[in-house]
């Protein structure tokens, strides 16, 4: 199947990309928040099919050596097509010899082992709000 590939925010409808973050259990923020962090971003990835939009995914780096990864979602119907694995090919084509973290849920780790990522034992966060520390299920 062919897709079609954005790699900018000109055009966009935030309403879908909020959307499909919602969908895939990810939309924790305001869409204004949510439009604000893609058009931010370093990098990002808009995957249609036709015009859904049906998988997005964006990078913030330095440009030099260091980069994470955050939202990457796609729609379910469209799960196990390997558009997941396309969103990160593409995000890495902009990330070269860049070292990238990036968020992951706990039952989406198996995908990104396979696509070369490691846990990392020393990673830390401090969040903007407790509540949603508690709800990403994060507790010391």
């Amino acid at each position: 199947m062919q897709y079609r590939i954005q790699e900018n925010c000109k055009n966009i409808d935030w309403l879908a990309v909020y959307r499909v973050l919602q969908e895939a259990g990810m939309a924790s923020h305001t869409l204004e928040e949510t439009q604000k962090a893609f058009e931010n971003s370093y990098r990002v990835v808009f995957v249609f099919d036709k015009d859904l939009l049906m998988g997005v995914g964006r990078a913030i780096s330095d440009g030099s050596y260091e980069a994470g990864i955050f939202d990457v979602a796609v729609l379910p119907d469209y799960r196990g097509k390997k558009i997941g694995k396309l969103i990160m090919a593409e995000l890495h084509k902009g990330l070269p010899n860049i070292n990238v973290i990036l968020y992951a849920k706990p039952e989406a780790q198996s995908f990104y082992k396979k696509i070369g990522y490691s846990k990392m034992l020393t990673g830390m966060a401090k969040f903007a709000r407790e509540d949603r520390m508690r709800e990403k299920g994060y507790t010391d």
